[in-house]
């Protein structure tokens, strides 16, 4: 009868050492996800920095583009307010295309793309631009280990009673693949399609 009663201890002990091994180990992939998560926050962070500067610089040379100097004084608002990884994801998609007319616009002015100002603005958003994209991809692979962990047998018991809920990726909607445009200043393209009307002529260079 004492055989009985210490296997009943043993397998008891045995299982208690098991919920607790495997409930550690979400709690450490869920740390994952989080301190990635942070990685991603201060490179968006720096990106958001980077904006102010930024448009002082392009406004030097093109005061009267004000429209697209609120829209991405806009976007940016929004994107420092945008709370978790999905909102904040579509809120930079927006603020990478309102950058993308901000760009659009230095195209116009020589003197401004060769201004050492905006030079070093250019290459510190390129460096900041490539940050976030290692830090994306190494938080949605952490995402998604975290998710599988919590969503299959037998550790989903563990998570169902312990609370662990499934995390958001961090995935552009309405901008492409990435959180934020590539900085070039290539020309756009070979103009408009064939069958497109001919503008109207001018004297003013157009942009």
């Amino acid at each position: 009868m004492l055989w009985v009663v210490i296997v009943i201890l043993v397998i008891v002990l045995l299982l208690v050492f098991w919920v607790i091994a495997l409930y550690n180990r979400l709690v450490r992939s869920r740390n994952r996800v989080d301190n990635s998560w942070a990685q991603i926050e201060v490179q968006l962070k720096r990106r958001h920095d980077l904006i102010p500067n930024l448009i002082e610089t392009v406004k030097g040379y093109a005061a009267h583009e004000r429209g697209t100097f609120e829209a991405v004084t806009q976007a940016r608002t929004a994107a420092q307010q945008a709370q978790g990884p999905a909102a904040a994801a579509q809120a930079e998609g927006i603020l990478s295309q309102a950058l993308g007319r901000l760009f659009a616009v230095a195209e116009a002015y020589p003197d401004l793309k060769a201004s050492q100002n905006f030079l070093e603005l250019q290459g510190q958003l390129s460096d900041t631009e490539d940050k976030i994209a290692v830090s994306r991809q190494v938080y949605n692979d952490t995402v998604l280990t975290f998710n599988n962990a919590i969503q299959t047998f037998p550790s989903v018991v563990i998570a169902n009673s312990f609370g662990f809920s499934k995390r958001e990726f961090f995935e552009v909607e309405d901008a492409g693949d990435r959180a934020v445009p590539q900085v070039s200043f290539t020309t756009p393209s070979a103009g408009a399609p064939a069958d497109a009307p001919p503008a109207a002529p001018s004297d003013t260079p157009s942009t």
